[in-house]
């Protein structure tokens, strides 16, 4: 009788009962992950420093973390058509130098009839951007150059220009309107970040409720079946890099606003920081998965980082360390979710 009781009894069914468990709890992880990793860090860093949660030093996070989210958000829709775009960095420092140069007070300005009316500048930084991100997009989609190697050359040329626009020296004197969108506040909530909060929103609509959302992601899952479908890979992998461009155009004209004048050393590294807050993100660098809310968290945990250790008096090189083996360890995670897949 015992017997026939122990065999109705399943092999092993603590042990599915154990991975059912997990298999629950694996999705979770998954998904919020990155969220719960945020929030321990805030923890954790409210406990070390007493500044940390104060309105002043929340607002200073966000402020910085607006300009690197802008960027990591255009990061985020080259990613996932299987791209990337090495040249944001440069597009911030001639986005800004270009647009500078509309809004200068500064007698040495070389743009007959500055400074103008901010949307002026504005407009013109903007399409900056488009140009240097339809440049790179034509070269990877029309052309089939890898787009490492096109994005590390408009890098560069990118950068030339800027200098030699520049002369190789800041633009000063810019316009208080022109300002005001790197330091003005709207009810207390400063400029940078509401720009930051609008490109999240507009940009979670385009890829969850659009047909060109749907593309992306169809282009980053797999292209030749988006090409049998129909849909033209070469136009939607142009705009993804329109679209970053645009983005860093937005980013560099906000950093020169706040900083009052235009560097063309602006934004160097600016690319690995964007990179990495898509990756930490959840975003996979083999495309077609992902979310612009995981950028957005990514970038915020670099940010809250970056302030949290300096509030603790860490210097710059081992915060480059850990900034560092997050990038790697998201990888990392991105291969074994690839793997058990």
């Amino acid at each position: 009788m015992e017997q026939s009781v122990k065999e109705r009894v399943p092999a092993g069914a603590g042990t599915e009962q154990k991975k059912t468990l997990s298999d629950r709890l694996g999705p979770v992880a998954q998904r919020y992950g990155i969220l719960i990793a945020l929030i321990v860090l805030c923890v954790v860093l409210s406990i070390f420093s007493d500044n940390f949660l104060s309105s002043r030093n929340v607002i200073n996070v966000l402020r910085q973390t607006s300009i690197n989210g802008i960027l990591a958000i255009g990061m985020t829709f080259v990613i996932l058509t299987r791209g990337i775009d090495l040249s944001v960095g440069s597009v911030v420092a001639l986005a800004g130098v270009v647009s500078a140069s509309f809004a200068t007070t500064a007698a040495s300005g070389f743009i007959p009839g500055a400074p103008y009316m901010p949307l002026v500048p504005l407009a013109v930084g903007l399409l900056t951007g488009i140009a240097v991100g339809a440049l790179s997009g034509l070269a990877v989609a029309r052309y089939a150059v890898p787009a490492f190697v096109a994005t590390l050359g408009m890098l560069s040329a990118a950068r030339g220009l800027t200098l030699i626009y520049a002369g190789g020296r800041p633009i000063p004197a810019l316009t208080d309107g022109y300002r005001w969108i790197g330091t003005g506040d709207i009810a207390g909530i400063p400029v940078p970040v509401i720009l930051f909060a609008v490109v999240f929103v507009v940009s979670h609509f385009v890829l969850t409720r659009t047909r060109f959302g749907r593309h992306v992601y169809a282009v980053g899952g797999n292209p030749h079946a988006a090409k049998v479908s129909g849909l033209s890979v070469r136009r939607i992998r142009l705009c993804v890099y329109m679209i970053s461009g645009a983005l860093a155009g937005i980013a560099g004209m906000v950093l020169a606003a706040r900083t009052g004048s235009a560097l063309p050393q602006a934004g160097i590294a600016y690319e690995l920081d964007a990179i990495a807050a898509v990756v930490i993100g959840g975003t996979s660098l083999a495309g077609g998965m992902g979310r612009v809310s995981g950028t957005v968290i990514g970038a915020l945990l670099i940010g809250v980082m970056n302030n949290g250790l300096d509030l603790l008096g860490v210097e710059s090189y081992y915060q480059q360390v850990i900034k560092g083996g997050l990038i790697v360890a998201a990888v990392m995670l991105d291969r074994s979710r690839k793997t058990e897949s």
